[in-house]
Parts: structure tokens; C-alpha cells; sequence
């Protein structure tokens, strides 16, 4: 097992950051049916690596990278911040916006450690709640997510190739009893 550290990310990382997280994205929407052109063009990779570059540089959003330090290279990578729909109130609640792992490092734990930051992001600044948006066929986040104590709460949105983006939640009081 790599022994894996978690950082603030800067703008030195953004080409990792949009390495994993197209590597991942393509993993996942290949598995769901998607067509790999609309996942790994130039354009997209463009279109990825500058809302990389906004997150890392936005006031409200908070960028971490998983580090491994044998290699001294990010291997994986969440971003989080104020919950993107009315209903959920930003004092009690924060949104993990997205979080990647690159396919060839899945099931060491990274994705693990990630949540766990979030987690103890979601503590310091005395959040209750954490939601997320997973798309409804990447079966591999639902099922991590289900293991992490994270529930649907009702919410969805259209998502890509007619499959819905289901809304997680995890209440902390929850949390402090599941085990990674």
C-alpha cells in the first residue's frame, strides 16, 4: 500500500488534477455506456482543466489532492464547497463536488482517505451534512458511497446518455459510526 497524504491542491496541479480526473471519468462513463469521444476530446480536456483551474483558485471551494509519497505524484483529488441547489442550506451543509482517483491506483484506499478528508472538512467547519451528486450508472461511487453511509435523499437531475444524477447525503451524527 502506497503511503498516501492529503494537500491542498495549487495551480502547480492542475494538469495532474485534470489527468485523474479524465482517466476516472473515462473509466466510469466508458462502463456506463458513454462513447469515448465525448469523454477524452481535446475540447472537453480543455473545458476540464480550466474549471480545474477556477476551483483551485475559488475563495469557496476547497482542492485536495491525495498524494502518494513514494512517488511524489497526485493520484487522487476532491473538490468541495457550498451545495449547488436552494434546498440545502450552506450554514449546516457542505457539497463534495467531485472526487476522482486515478483507475489504476482504485481499491488502495485512496478514495477512502479522500472521504475522509471531506469528512473532517465538513468537522472543522462545523457542517452536519455532506451531499453529493453520483451519476446514477456509476454502480462503483454508489456502491463506495453506500459503504461510506451516504443515502439518497430524494433529489435527482437529468444526467448524461438518460441516466440521472441521484443526490447522497450524510449526516454527521451517521458518520462517526461508519467505518472505512
Amino acid at each position: 500500500m502506497p503511503r498516501i497524504s492529503l494537500r491542498p491542491a495549487t495551480a502547480a496541479d492542475v494538469e495532474a488534477v485534470t489527468d485523474i480526473h479524465t482517466a476516472a471519468r473515462t473509466a466510469y462513463y466508458l462502463a456506463g455506456g458513454r462513447s469515448d469521444e465525448e469523454l477524452t476530446s481535446p475540447t472537453a480536456r480543455a473545458e476540464r482543466r480550466a474549471a480545474w483551474r477556477r476551483a483551485i483558485e475559488r475563495e469557496d471551494r476547497t482542492v485536495l489532492c491525495a498524494v502518494d509519497a513514494g512517488a511524489d505524484e497526485a493520484v487522487g483529488v476532491l473538490s468541495m464547497g457550498l451545495p449547488h441547489d436552494d434546498d440545502i442550506d450552506p450554514a449546516t451543509t457542505g457539497q463534495l463536488h467531485q472526487i476522482h482517483v486515478r483507475p489504476d491506483s482504485w481499491g488502495k484506499g485512496i478514495g477512502a482517505l479522500l472521504h475522509e478528508g471531506f469528512v473532517g472538512l465538513l468537522r472543522e467547519r462545523a457542517l452536519t451534512t455532506g451531499v453529493l451528486e453520483a451519476w446514477g450508472r456509476n454502480a462503483r461511487a454508489r456502491s463506495f458511497y453506500a459503504h461510506h453511509g451516504r443515502r439518497p435523499d430524494g433529489h435527482t437531475r437529468p444526467g448524461p446518455g438518460e441516466a440521472d444524477y441521484i443526490r447522497l447525503r450524510l449526516e454527521l451524527n451517521r458518520a462517526s459510526k461508519v467505518t472505512g
